[in-house]
């Protein structure tokens, strides 16, 4: 296939004659970043939303794939967990468009129940993501965001392998076993030619709600060693908040709440942007 029109511009590293997914022509994706981590239960899909969010804000047309097959949560995170997407006549998927302009593809919006079961194997569940990425009507794109699945296998290694990731932003918390996981996922990423961005540790303070000092979870020399370890830069931290934890009813956030989720993750964001040259 043709490197025209690719995000990565032929810059993946991946043979031009082999390489795995074609282009859809009615798609144009500047940029595909995967939200990964090594890890299950890091917050990695609450700040896929949280990162769309504040890009969507800054003016850039996002869409987020649920690359999360088996545990798909991206609808709910958005309160569209009744939506459903619908085919076209060409056999195209319209992903389900939420606020602030941002599409969004996921399983759960193709099951009749939200709490039916996928039990697919390995195989199958790469040849739907690939379908999410080939099929699914995303029109014009600044960013693709992927929420990935927890590990390095099957679905990391499609996306990574057929799909023309721009980059990958890692999400972390600050334990030390988290710390190690997360890091065979930064080193797959070195194996696959795929650059890490940055990280982002969740869940990693608590700020006093009586005299808002900041209690910290971690040990500032181990987290200095994990980035020097892997050769990666901390994009920021988030606290364990309720405005976080409840990200699913955001629309009914006051003006002040969403200013203070916003501001929790713009500078990451903004760093983001510039790694990534939008």
């Amino acid at each position: 296939m043709s490197c025209e029109g690719c995000p990565s511009k032929g810059n993946c590293g991946k043979d031009q004659s082999t390489c795995g997914v074609e282009n859809n022509p009615n798609n144009h994706i500047k940029n595909i970043v995967a939200i990964m981590s090594g890890k299950g239960g890091v917050g990695k899909s609450t700040i896929t939303v949280m990162v769309a969010k504040a890009l969507a804000k800054k003016g850039y047309k996002v869409g987020i794939m649920d690359a999360d097959i088996t545990g798909p949560s991206i609808p709910r995170l958005f309160s569209a967990e009744n939506e459903q997407a619908y085919a076209t006549k060409e056999n195209y998927i319209i992903p389900v468009e939420v606020a602030d302009g941002i599409k969004i593809m996921s399983l759960n919006f193709l099951m009749k129940n939200e709490s039916d079961p996928v039990i697919w194997r390995g195989p199958v569940i790469a040849g739907v993501v690939k379908q999410f990425y080939t099929d699914v009507l995303w029109g014009d794109l600044d960013v693709l965001l992927i929420d990935m699945p927890p590990g390095t296998g099957d679905v990391a290694l499609t996306i990574m392998q057929s799909l023309p990731v721009s980059g990958v932003l890692m999400v972390s918390t600050p334990q030390p076993m988290v710390s190690m996981i997360v890091a065979k996922a930064i080193h797959m990423c070195e194996q696959m030619h795929v650059p890490v961005y940055g990280v982002i540790e969740n869940m990693a303070y608590l700020e006093c709600p009586n005299c808002q000092e900041k209690i910290e979870f971690y040990d500032t020399a181990q987290l200095h060693q994990f980035f020097e370890d892997t050769k990666t830069k901390l994009y920021g931290t988030l606290p364990m908040l309720d405005l976080i934890r409840d990200l699913n009813t955001y629309a009914q956030y006051n003006d002040n709440q969403k200013e203070i989720v916003h501001d929790l993750i713009d500078s990451s964001v903004d760093q983001l942007i510039q790694d990534i040259g939008c």
